[in-house]
């Protein structure tokens, strides 16, 4: 029932978040917005639009652009909902998270649920309707397996949870391609594999920073559970990984110089400061020191350079 709260001048949800107190309707607005973590949909639809373009070898259909991002957006959305609704145990623990939505017990378990159903439901019937059935299929796929693969087997239970989960986060790339061309080819598995090797050098340096969060919320994400030495080798490992498989795009998909020489430079870059984290884990430097983060912020910058390569590439050949 809605009410006009005087002291606030403005609508207001009476009996929310099962206390009974009244919340201003923005305030509502904001906590289902958070539940997409719209941040995160924004990296994956940077790494969508430029895929799009490197499948259309030049400017795709725009409506076609357009569908496929709100069908993408809205199957983000959903799954991003339902971890959060999974994950409100640990979020509530942990300081970084602590202010979440349902943490906080703005929004209910089950207000989350029927929304996050919502979402998912219509990105799958959206996709299907406005872009083809594979993309559908492939949107149906991610969020299904974010959610029971990712979210529910593996975060709890490996430390090598965010390596296999990061694949739902590769999806966008097949997806965007399949919506232009209405098939997969070498091309997006390629893409996807750069997304899968970029993941975990991303995170883990997330992680190494909030180390003691996952400690105390039980959740055996690699810094919480192997040393130092032992994350910054996998960092490094994965990070030669992914530059070797943004190089392979090179002759699968007969990129120009253009894309060669941002990928051989970015990779050159990222490479030291995987190895800056190696070093300083070596010589057993405190993490402020070592400044993890630096990592984790470059990688977003990293990630989205490349693909903006990927966009310019075809207008250059």
């Amino acid at each position: 029932m809605t009410a006009v709260d005087p002291r606030q001048d403005e609508p207001v949800e009476a009996g929310f978040g099962g206390s009974g107190s009244a919340v201003p309707l923005t305030k509502r607005f904001k906590g289902y917005l958070a539940l997409t973590k719209p941040r995160i949909i924004e990296l994956l639809l940077v790494t969508t639009v430029p895929t799009m373009f490197l499948a259309a070898g030049g400017l795709p259909d725009v409506w076609t652009v357009i569908a496929t991002l709100i069908g993408g957006s809205l199957a983000a959305g959903g799954a991003n909902t339902f971890n959060c609704v999974i994950d409100r145990d640990i979020d509530a623990v942990m300081h970084r998270t602590a202010d979440r939505p349902l943490a906080t017990g703005l929004i209910e378990p089950a207000q989350a649920t029927i929304f996050g159903t919502v979402l998912s439901v219509a990105s799958v019937v959206w996709l299907a309707a406005t872009v083809n059935v594979l993309s559908a299929a492939l949107a149906a796929f991610a969020i299904a397996f974010y959610v029971l693969g990712y979210t529910i087997l593996l975060k709890r239970r490996t430390s090598q949870n965010i390596v296999w989960g990061g694949a739902a986060g590769c999806m966008p790339v097949l997806i965007g391609w399949s919506a232009v061309t209405g098939s997969l080819s070498w091309t997006p598995i390629v893409l996807f594999m750069v997304i899968f090797f970029w993941t975990p050098p991303h995170y883990w340096p997330l992680s190494l920073r909030y180390r003691d969060d996952y400690v105390a919320a039980n959740v055996p994400m690699l810094p919480a559970v192997a040393d130092q030495q032992v994350v910054a080798k996998s960092i490094v490992i994965y990070s030669y990984l992914m530059v070797a498989t943004t190089l392979i795009l090179w002759p699968v998909a007969n990129m120009s110089w253009v894309y060669v020489g941002t990928a051989s430079v970015l990779g050159g870059l990222f490479l030291y400061e995987a190895h800056r984290i190696l070093s300083a884990a070596r010589q057993e430097l405190d993490e402020t020191i070592v400044r993890p983060m630096r990592l984790f912020q470059g990688s977003i910058t990293y990630l989205t350079l490349i693909f903006v390569a990927i966009a310019i590439d075809p207008f250059v050949r």
